[in-house]
């Protein structure tokens, strides 16, 4: 295993559309959503000790989740868990992650990805990763992995990419545009063309080639985390970082760096691949009975002419449900929802009512 090879798992994210199941204080990353006895930054973390030795695998997260990252991790040294003071988006923690890891080993090439993601490949998607760090690791690039469509999904950001490849590597391409998530039509054209990949927002540099692109397109940013140079895996570190986030502007590295960079290169790759954005996610890859409905667990629930519906109760619970077809049943925290699927894109705004009635306590 190379001894160069980093992780930085990114798992400061609320899971707000996973209500109310994922809620503020337990957001959806550190949640077991298949019953499988693994949590989905464990699932996470055990795809990466395959790639990287486990003192290089680093967890970025909002200072709240430390705790709950360190029980569900507990081989972690507390050097190797980042603690965000307050969120600012996926650039600050990538920039903090990079010039740390780049202060521990110079030729660090580093994979950086979310902790929520599910992959169905597991082999598929490890040779994509180790492929594309060789890659990082020659060049100065800036690579992501772009996932070959299924269908026009308007859930996700798109990849066109053009012909032109590295010199050391035919299969990763130039990347020519990026483009955020399109309406129905437009996912039709680039589903069409053939030249389009989903955004998996997995991404591969050396350390040197990251910092260089924060230094060019986001220098104030740059600068900040720079002055942390001395500081950085010593006692100092936390003190440090509380400041400098509270300078940094709220940006993703998408916006930020991706869409500026001229050396921004992609893998196609197919390796079973989910954000797991939605219940409507959970419902695609989980198991289902002969009429379509998803229960997890399966335990306790009975179902009489029911069919093509997303459960996910407490596993001690007695639940029947009778006639109900294409519906999402969850229950956590003291609270039941019932929605049909098809208006699952409306739980924001009933999280955002709840709130506004009864405060936080069942956020």
């Amino acid at each position: 295993m190379n001894k160069n090879n980093y992780a930085l798992i990114m798992a400061g994210g609320v899971g707000s559309r996973f209500w109310p199941v994922s809620r503020t204080e337990y957001p959806k990353q550190f949640i077991d959503f298949f019953g499988i006895g693994k949590t989905l930054i464990q699932s996470t973390y055990e795809r990466f000790l395959r790639v990287c030795p486990p003192e290089n695998i680093f967890v970025v997260t909002n200072e709240i989740y430390t705790d709950i990252v360190k029980t569900q991790l507990p081989d972690l040294a507390e050097n190797q868990i980042l603690a965000e003071p307050i969120m600012r988006n996926t650039a600050p923690c990538i920039s903090y992650g990079s010039m740390k890891i780049l202060n521990l080993n110079p030729e660090a090439t580093i994979v950086v990805a979310p902790s929520d993601h599910t992959i169905t490949n597991q082999d598929a998607f490890i040779a994509a990763i180790e492929q594309s760090l060789k890659a990082a690791s020659e060049n100065d690039c800036l690579i992501t992995l772009g996932i070959k469509p299924s269908r026009p999904d308007t859930g996700y950001g798109y990849i066109q990419y053009v012909e032109n490849t590295l010199e050391t590597d035919k299969q990763i391409h130039k990347v020519k545009i990026f483009t955020e998530k399109p309406n129905l039509d437009l996912a039709k054209s680039f589903i069409q063309s053939g030249d389009f990949l989903w955004n998996a927002g997995i991404f591969i540099w050396s350390a040197r080639s990251i910092t260089k692109a924060f230094a060019k397109h986001l220098p104030e940013m740059h600068e900040i985390f720079l002055q942390g140079n001395p500081l950085y895996n010593t006692n100092n570190e936390t003190e440090f970082i509380s400041v400098a986030y509270q300078q940094c502007t709220n940006i993703s590295i998408d916006f930020g760096i991706m869409e500026k960079a001229d050396n921004v290169y992609v893998l196609p790759a197919d390796f079973g691949w989910s954000d797991l954005g939605t219940w409507a996610s959970i419902y695609d890859i989980a198991e289902h009975d002969y009429v379509g409905n998803a229960v997890i667990p399966a335990e306790k629930v009975m179902m009489f002419d029911s069919s093509n519906c997303m459960v996910n109760v407490p596993k001690d619970k007695l639940v029947i449900l009778q006639g109900l077809h294409d519906y999402i049943v969850v229950e956590s925290n003291n609270t039941l929802m019932i929605c049909p699927r098809t208006e699952e894109q409306n739980i924001k705004q009933i999280v955002a009512d709840v709130k506004s009635k009864f405060g936080t306590k069942y956020i």
